[in-house]
C-alpha cells in the first residue's frame, strides 16, 4: 500500500433495510431467489461507494452477501448439520443456539470467491476480504464428532487455507482472519489457536491480518466489558506470539476502549490496524477525536505500519451512524496525513 494510514474497516457495515433488518445479528433475509443475489449484489456496490465516499483506502464488502461472519462461511461446508441445533456458551459470555459438526468437515467448493470478484471489478484500489479464524469457529458450533476444539481447529485451517488461495487468485490484497476468539481462550490461543491461524494464512503472497477485539456493540459484550476492570490487557496475552507468527497485520480495538496503548509495542514490526471508532456507541466520533487516537498509536508504532480501522464491524449500527463514523475515520486519518507529510 503506498498511501500513508491507509485506511480500513474491520469488516462488517449495516445492510440496507430492503435486505435485512436493521440492528439485528443474523437478521433473516428480506428477499428470496433470484432477487436476493441481486440484491446483495447491489447491497456489496453500495457499500463500497460508501466507502469510498468517506475516504477509506483498503475497501472491503461490509459483508453485506453474509447473515453472519462465521455462520455463513461453516453453512457452505459438508459436516455440519444446521437443523441439528444445540445451545452453546459463545466466548464464554452469551448462550447461543448454534449447528452441530457431525461428521467429517471439507468444503466442496469455494464460498466468497464469487463475491470477491464482484468487489474486485467495483475498485482499483486494494481490496480485504474477511474470513473466521480457525477457533472463532470452533467457538461457534457443537462438535459432536471430533470432539476435540483442537483437531477441530486444525480441519478448519486446511479449509480456510483452501478458501483463502481461491480469494487470493480473485485479486484480493489482504485476507483478514477474524479471532475474537484470541481475547479469551489465552491458553488454547498460545498452545494451539495461533498456529492453526498460521496454517490457514500458509502460502498466501497476500497480506494477511488477525483481527481481535472485544466484539460487536450487542449488550452481551457491553456488559462484558464492565466485568474487564481499568486496564483491559487481554492483548498482552497473545501478542508476543502473535509478533513472532507469519501474519503480517494485527488488528485492535482503541477508541474508547481501556486497551492500554502502550501493549501495541508488544508487536513492534508488524502492521497494526488501529481501532479508532467505537462501534458499541452511536455516538459518531469527530475528526479530531479520531486523529488524537492515532497520535497516541503513533508513539508505538512507526508510521508506514499503521492502518486506521474500526474497534470491530458495524453490522448492528443505524446505516447513518455508520456512514458518519467511516467519514470520521477518513477525515481523522487525513488530519494526521497532513501532519505527518508537513
Amino acid at each position: 500500500m503506498t498511501t500513508l494510514l491507509p485506511t480500513t474497516t474491520a469488516g462488517s457495515l449495516p445492510k440496507p433495510a430492503w435486505l435485512a433488518e436493521p440492528g439485528t445479528l443474523w437478521s433473516p433475509w428480506k428477499l428470496e431467489g433470484e432477487a436476493l443475489i441481486a440484491g446483495k449484489r447491489d447491497a456489496l456496490r453500495l457499500a463500497v461507494d460508501d466507502q469510498r465516499r468517506a475516504g477509506i483506502d483498503i475497501v472491503g464488502d461490509g459483508e453485506q452477501t453474509r447473515q453472519h461472519f462465521v455462520t455463513t462461511f461453516v453453512e457452505h461446508l459438508d459436516g455440519v448439520d444446521f437443523a441439528k441445533r444445540e445451545t452453546v456458551r459463545i466466548r464464554n459470555r452469551y448462550d447461543a443456539s448454534v449447528p452441530t459438526v457431525v461428521g467429517a468437515v471439507s468444503r466442496p467448493k469455494s464460498v466468497f470467491v464469487d463475491d470477491a470478484r464482484y468487489l474486485r471489478s467495483q475498485t482499483d484500489g486494494p481490496i480485504k476480504w474477511t474470513l473466521p479464524g480457525p477457533m472463532t469457529m470452533i467457538d461457534t458450533l457443537y462438535d459432536a464428532h471430533y470432539r476435540s476444539r483442537e483437531k477441530l481447529a486444525w480441519e478448519f485451517a486446511l479449509i480456510l487455507n483452501q478458501e483463502a488461495r481461491e480469494l487470493e487468485a480473485a485479486g484480493v490484497d489482504i485476507v483478514q482472519f477474524d479471532e475474537p476468539a484470541f481475547n479469551v481462550f489465552f491458553d488454547e490461543a498460545n498452545d494451539w489457536g495461533i498456529a492453526t491461524l498460521e496454517r490457514a494464512a500458509q502460502g498466501l503472497t497476500a497480506e494477511t491480518a488477525v483481527h481481535i477485539c472485544y466484539g460487536y456493540g450487542i449488550k452481551a459484550n457491553t456488559d462484558w466489558k464492565k466485568t474487564l476492570g481499568q486496564e483491559w490487557r487481554q492483548y498482552e496475552q497473545t501478542f508476543p506470539n502473535l509478533q513472532r507468527s507469519t501474519i503480517d497485520i494485527l488488528s485492535l480495538e482503541c477508541q474508547n476502549s481501556r486497551v492500554p496503548m502502550d501493549l501495541i509495542e508488544l508487536v513492534r514490526g508488524k502492521k497494526v490496524m488501529v481501532g479508532a471508532i467505537d462501534v458499541a456507541t452511536d455516538i459518531v466520533e469527530t475528526p479530531q477525536q479520531v486523529a488524537d487516537t492515532l497520535r497516541k498509536a503513533l508513539e508505538f508504532v512507526d508510521a508506514d505500519k499503521l492502518y486506521p480501522a474500526t474497534n470491530c464491524g458495524m453490522a448492528p449500527l443505524a446505516r447513518d451512524i455508520a456512514h458518519g463514523k467511516l467519514k470520521a475515520l477518513g477525515a481523522g486519518a487525513a488530519i494526521v496525513r497532513a501532519e505527518l507529510s508537513s
